[in-house]
């Protein structure tokens, strides 16, 4: 399988602006604040077109808040055929989602005009350094361009995007280079996790997509999977049941980057990764089945972070782990009633085979505390219908059973705009999980808060170590673009898991 992550367009940086003539489908694009007063670069350019900014503003169609554009077409002065305005929104709230979503706002406005080339001269606000503000504007365009045409024949031209190369003219240029060359490598991440999530299930299942995996060794991460046989020797019970009603087999794999001293503990994340979920023989709907291909992105998720992380070169030591099923209802697959034994000794009475993925995850959290004893562990899933109901797709629901890991979390979501909601657990909730004839059952009692028990049958595999689950069900697909993410595929959590990374891991 061949994944196509080139990068659509280049970001340069320069400390000078071109000269000469206009030139076709070339953009010259300032920045304005709703204050909607021109900085020193937008007055030079308005004198240089003779009031055309001016008069534009005056005009009102263009108030500076953050998410317009406008084009000035044709405009004398300047060597390119249209002067771009975006707007910043409030001055006092400028921050990095802010300049992101101004350089997503802006992409999708210069693909819409058919714009080849565009030269930003960009004013980044009083409060702002220059270098990173830039920086950030060049991170939202390209997680904003991402797009999947690779299974279209005849119009596949037609649906790329016209953009070829952003210029940034900033004083700033060493600055701006450093810290997009970082972003960068993040981008990256949530590119190959958009990718692998939008892929279908005949392209992707637990053995390709470990193959996927194994691609990270070349930055430097040091990739294991095992297969049934070794999973069954290590009593994955749980795990199996999952995959036995398919012909693909499962799979698990263990990714480690080491970027710290060896005496550091490493941090751990783990992924469900159902790779295709009919439901198994407790089967769903088939309308909005085919949505099924993303219950993987948790996987995905971690996979792109540990690409990130090797790309940037993080200075920790992070291990990623994901649990790769397909849940199918062919003659062997588990049924209602069935009970399983989980690698941690405990029994589980599946009374649900569409709550398959906590199966899952059971078993990768206890390999994974067991074997590398990790400071804490974060696990992501598209776990329950019910997180969707409670918070639509604006929020993930944090479960955690530390209050210190959370806090970190939700300040990297406010950070990134991958926000999490907290929710109780508790010995009410834990002990509708219990099962007459096993330790647990993988329901629990009605209908009622169930994204709640779902997480206190994840947190039995846990021990004692510091661990948040985020139910990622709303926030894997978007089905409307937002202004860095386009209609698809999210890539949600690498962003967010980047920044806890960055802000407390790395000291």
């Amino acid at each position: 399988m061949k994944l196509d992550l080139k990068t659509p367009f280049s970001v340069l940086f320069s400390s000078k602006a071109s000269t000469g003539k206009a030139k076709a489908k070339h953009a010259l694009v300032l920045s304005i604040t709703d204050s909607a007063k021109l900085g020193t670069l937008a007055a030079v350019y308005d004198k240089k077109t003779g009031g055309a900014i001016s008069r534009a503003l005056k005009a009102g169609k263009f108030a500076g808040k953050a998410g317009q554009v406008l084009s000035l077409v044709g405009v004398d002065g300047v060597p390119a055929d249209r002067i771009i305005l975006v707007g910043l929104g409030k001055e006092s709230k400028l921050d990095n989602i802010a300049y992101e979503n101004a350089g997503g706002h802006l992409l999708t406005h210069l693909n819409a005009n058919g714009v080849k080339t565009a030269e930003i001269l960009f004013e980044s606000g009083k409060k702002a350094k220059d270098g990173e503000a830039i920086a950030r504007v060049a991170y939202g365009a390209r997680l904003a361009i991402y797009h999947f045409d690779k299974y279209h024949t005849k119009r596949k031209d037609e649906l790329k995007p016209s953009l070829d190369t952003l210029t940034f003219v900033t004083p700033a240029e060493k600055d701006a280079k450093k810290a997009y060359a970082e972003l960068e490598q993040v981008a990256e991440g949530v590119e190959f996790a958009r990718t692998v999530v939008t892929e279908p299930p005949n392209v992707i299942y637990p053995e390709s997509l470990a193959e996927e995996c194994k691609k990270l060794s070349q930055f430097g991460v040091k990739v294991e999977v095992l297969n049934r046989a070794q999973m069954e020797k290590l009593g994955m019970g749980a795990l199996l049941g999952v995959a036995q009603g398919s012909v693909k087999e499962g799979r698990m794999v263990i990714m480690q980057w080491n970027g710290a001293a060896k005496s550091k503990k490493p941090i751990a994340f783990v992924g469900k990764g159902v790779t295709f979920d009919t439901g198994g023989i407790s089967i769903k709907p088939s309308t909005g089945m085919e949505d099924m291909k993303y219950d993987m992105a948790g996987s995905a998720a971690v996979i792109g972070l540990m690409r990130a992380l090797a790309g940037r070169k993080a200075k920790a030591n992070v291990v990623g782990v994901v649990g790769l099923v397909e849940n199918m209802p062919d003659g062997n697959a588990q049924r209602p009633s069935d009970v399983v034994t989980s690698m941690s000794g405990q029994t589980i009475e599946v009374l649900n085979t569409d709550a398959e993925g906590r199966l899952v995850l059971a078993d990768a959290l206890w390999y994974t505390q067991q074997r590398f004893k990790p400071e804490f562990m974060i696990n992501l899933a598209t776990l329950t219908g019910a997180i969707t109901i409670a918070l639509g797709d604006l929020y993930c629901g944090i479960f955690s059973n530390s209050d210190a890991l959370c806090k970190k979390l939700e300040a990297a979501g406010n950070a990134t705009g991958e926000k999490g909601w907290r929710f109780p657990l508790g010995d009410e909730y834990d002990k509708q999980i219990n099962s007459d004839i096993a330790d647990m059952k993988n329901i629990g009692d009605g209908r009622g808060a169930g994204s709640i028990t779902a997480a206190q049958f994840l947190q039995r595999f846990v021990n004692d170590v510091p661990w948040a689950h985020l139910d990622i069900a709303g926030m894997a697909w978007t089905k409307k673009p937002l202004p860095t993410v386009p209609k698809g595929a999210v890539g949600f959590g690498v962003r967010l898991l980047n920044q806890l990374v960055k802000d407390h891991y790395e000291k």
